[in-house]
């Protein structure tokens, strides 16, 4: 797994929330953002499936930008910040396989052929015997 924290740029804030005069006088909210298109990290197609995949997060000026307000010290949350981003483009990066279609055996088609007439025979018996027939 790649790490991206070397490209990352970091800022720093003051908390929202609860925790009174602590929250009001520290900034601990740390929020980075890393440009995808210039990273030197990856290829170019890795690049092209990053912008493809996380598309809801990045902005208009192709940037990656989250932020983490979870810990009550800048540190804590700058390691999380960094592992949230770390397991984002991780995830970003995994190519799914690709899914091998299965022939239905016939014993179900079968199954399912004998269900729906055991049905039609059950509504056919309900319908009112007409003076014709």
């Amino acid at each position: 797994m790649t790490d991206i924290s070397t490209e990352l740029k970091f800022k720093t804030a003051r908390s929202g929330g609860k925790g009174g005069q602590h929250v009001n006088k520290v900034e601990t909210m740390v929020s980075g953002k890393w440009h995808v298109l210039s990273s030197a990290l990856f290829s170019d197609d890795e690049k092209q499936r990053l912008s493809e995949k996380l598309s809801s997060k990045i902005n208009s000026t192709g940037f990656l930008v989250s932020s983490c307000s979870s810990a009550r010290t800048q540190l804590e949350n700058k390691a999380l910040l960094i592992k949230k981003l770390n397991q984002l483009v991780y995830k970003a990066l995994q190519v799914p396989k690709k899914r091998k279609p299965t022939k239905l055996p016939a014993a179900v088609k079968e199954k399912r052929l004998e269900s729906k007439k055991m049905v039609s025979t059950i509504k056919a018996g309900r319908k009112k015997i007409s003076s014709d027939e």
